[in-house]
């Protein structure tokens, strides 16, 4: 006789969507189904369906929970960064690159989840870190560190580049000590290209 599994969990959404992440980073979006989760937390197979009607809302809900560690790490960052404006691009894109490189399969999953239609809960979990980031810009030019004119331009500009850096860790093209002097280097280069005139405002 198959041994029965409970059909209640202390705090079941919370164990589920800790089992998908590691799922998630251990054999990809593909691979994850409610029954196997279940299993892996033992809890009856019917037992996920309380809180995730099937796979899509289980993979949405882990998007939006990642958005919000996304805005947590970042403003973590930007408590802990001094005043002025280099220290909180610093701090910035630190926090991000740590992020993206720490959790690159779920990261992908945030931004694929954003953009398949009626992800609105995903779209409005974004909106809060890439706030504070055009806040960030918005900050460097009411200040002179950064040319004026539209932000979201000098954003992207910015946004690519830490997203390039994860990239190329996360392809294992760079190693990830490396990481620290390539957000450096480019704090430096952005605030270069960024500053008004050209030239670099940030040390």
């Amino acid at each position: 006789m198959p041994e029965e599994r409970p059909y209640h969990h202390g705090n079941l959404r919370a164990a589920l969507l800790d089992a998908a992440e590691r799922g998630l980073r251990e054999r990809g979006a593909d691979q994850l189904a409610l029954r196997d989760l279940a299993r892996e937390i033992g809890v009856s197979h019917a037992a996920p369906r309380r809180h995730f009607p099937n796979r899509q809302a289980l993979l949405d809900a882990l998007a939006v929970a990642g958005f919000a560690r996304l805005d947590t790490a970042l403003r973590t960052a930007l408590e802990g960064a001094g005043e002025d404006f280099a220290s909180r691009v610093r701090a910035t894109m630190t926090a991000y690159t740590r992020f993206a490189t720490e959790n690159a399969a779920l990261l992908e999953l945030m931004y694929t989840s954003k953009h398949r239609p009626d992800a609105t809960p995903i779209v409005e979990a974004a909106e809060a870190p890439f706030r504070l980031m055009n806040e960030l810009i918005l900050q460097g030019q009411a200040q002179g560190m950064l040319q004026a004119g539209d932000p979201t331009r000098i954003g992207i500009v910015l946004f690519a580049t830490l997203q390039g850096i994860a990239a190329l860790i996360n392809g294992n093209l760079v190693a990830p000590e490396l990481l620290d002097d390539l957000v450096e280097t480019a704090v430096e280069q952005f605030a270069h290209g960024a500053a008004p005139g050209g030239l670099s405002q940030v040390r």
